[in-house]
């Protein structure tokens, strides 16, 4: 019986919290114009749930290129015009610190390089910058070679469905731990691989700190992270060697009196390393594979250029990749700058107001995130024509990348890693996948584009010649595996555990079909 009464005041207080939510709040000018959402949830549901680009195109057709909208628990100003971005990011970035939400500021660390500004960005991002610079990564380039040669005979031999993206996330984290550590040889960075996993399944939640919430579960393994990192930088100062990586540069520099940082300090910088080099360099490799499936001539022309580069390797008695070699990876790199565009795996970055802020006839209230959308500007044909047309050659002139956002003075050192490990990768995979009918005779290694855009999830089949799969003159054999029947659980098993679906093959959809909007499935173990 209480439950009855209990009710209609709660729906009474939902009401009037939606509509004290909805009333403007007071300020000398008006806040751009926009929809908040419900409370606290704001449109985080409709944001992603949603195709990127209906959300933010739909919200820019009907309010402009400046609008505000309620995302991950904070209200923020959206901006979608490169003049605009260029104010927020570069002009005036002293108005607009760097920021990111509260779950992944909890998760990274208060104390991580691209949460701050001033002496100690500028102090702590030198450091950084030393572990990066092009002399400390030339010796990297080996060692990331030999990463996607270990990863390979897995890929060329299951003969199971995988995740690409997991695969990739798993070759990307790897590197990241050589950027981090150097020698990823001791035994606690297995710990530290273990419990990153189960962090980074809680960066986009709500931070909600409840029992069986993503957020809980994420910062009980962030604990348990901070403990490791702590027990191995006590490990390093005992044995009186700081050892490599960005490990070994900060803990160099505690001894320093000008440069002295605290154990909380460096394993938050440690993390947020790791973070920065690790989800969105796997995104990109995924992508990366999508776009050379769908354009052959692209995938034939990477490959001159790639075989180019190997005989150059084998008269020179067979030596391994070096950085010298990746600076002559121009249709690479154009390539890959390419994607970043056309793919924008960051849709937009964060920043917050530090003071009241006029922009353009509006208020932008302190406190507010503000969000330059990468992703509407870097699809606007006022700047790229033909923006749905996959077209590396728009790269070849210098004036042309600066076009492609940046994120500023704020730009993460780690930037050159990942364009180093990606152009490593390729090295092989061009080869390998495009070849695959001389080199794998009786398995072919096919890349399909049954693609969720929410998980950026691709899968890939092995299967053989004898089962049907057909050997184009050129590129890479192609079967598309459908999605599977609906399930009443949820799929949570991944590699070399997920049967293939039985019933039958199509071709490729097209792209208004491929990014249709779906459920959301698991992600993958």
């Amino acid at each position: 019986m209480p439950i009855i009464f209990i009710l209609p005041f709660l729906l009474a207080l939902v009401v009037l919290l939606q509509w004290k939510w909805c009333q403007p709040t007071p300020h000398k000018h008006r806040l751009p114009p926009g929809s908040m959402g419900w409370p606290y949830i704001g449109e985080t549901l409709k944001l992603y749930t949603q195709h990127p680009n209906s959300f933010f195109s739909i919200r820019r057709k009907r309010y402009g290129n400046i609008f505000k909208s309620h995302i991950l628990g904070c209200p923020c100003v959206m901006i979608a015009s490169p003049e605009a971005a260029k104010v927020v990011l570069v002009s005036k970035a002293h108005l607009f610190k760097p920021t990111y939400p509260p779950s992944k500021m909890k998760m990274i660390g208060p104390e991580a390089l691209f949460f701050h500004q001033g002496d100690y960005h500028f102090k702590l991002k030198k450091l950084v910058q030393a572990s990066f610079s092009p002399s400390a990564i030339r010796g990297t380039v080996p060692a990331i070679e030999n990463i996607v040669l270990s990863f390979l005979p897995d890929w060329e031999n299951n003969i199971n469905l995988i995740c690409t993206l997991q695969e990739m996330k798993k070759y990307a984290f790897e590197v990241a731990m050589i950027s981090a550590f150097g020698d990823n040889s001791e035994a606690e960075t297995e710990g530290i691989r273990c419990l990153y996993q189960n962090l980074e399944k809680g960066y986009n939640s709500m931070p909600l700190d409840f029992p069986a919430t993503p957020f809980h579960k994420a910062m009980k393994a962030r604990k348990a992270l901070d403990e490791t990192l702590k027990r191995l930088i006590e490990k390093r100062r005992g044995s009186g060697d700081v050892g490599k990586g960005l490990l070994g540069i900060l803990l160099a520099a505690q001894t320093q009196k000008l440069n002295q940082l605290s154990d909380s300090q460096v394993a938050d910088n440690i993390i947020g390393v790791i973070f920065a080099a690790h989800d969105t360099t796997a995104s990109v490799l995924t992508w990366v594979l999508k776009y050379l499936h769908d354009n052959p001539t692209v995938l034939e022309a990477v490959e001159r250029e790639q075989e180019g580069i190997r005989r150059k390797l084998q008269l020179q008695d067979k030596r391994g990749l070096t950085w010298d070699d990746t600076r002559h990876m121009l249709l690479t790199t154009r390539m890959i700058q390419e994607t970043l565009r056309s793919a924008s795996i960051l849709s937009y970055t964060f920043r917050e107001a530090v003071e009241d802020v006029e922009f353009q006839g509006y208020v932008i209230p302190r406190g507010w995130k503000v969000l330059p959308l990468f992703r509407s500007i870097h699809h606007s044909s006022d700047f790229f024509p033909q923006p749905e047309k996959f077209d590396p050659s728009r790269f070849e002139g210098p004036e042309t990348e600066c076009k492609s956002g940046s994120g500023g003075p704020t730009a993460y050192p780690s930037y050159l890693v990942a364009k180093i490990q990606i152009a490593c990768h390729l090295e092989f995979p061009a080869k390998k996948l495009a070849a695959a009918e001389h080199e794998l005779p009786n398995k072919l290694l096919i890349q399909t584009i049954q693609f969720i855009y929410m998980e950026m999830e691709m899968e890939m089949e092995i299967c053989s010649v004898d089962e049907g799969c057909r050997t184009p003159e050129r590129g890479i054999p192609v079967r598309s595996v459908p999605p599977p029947p609906p399930r009443k659980k949820p799929i949570r098993e991944c590699a070399g555990k997920r049967e293939p679906p039985k019933n039958g093959y199509f071709q490729p959809p097209d792209l208004e079909q491929l990014f249709a909007v779906r459920p959301r499935p698991e992600a993958c173990a």
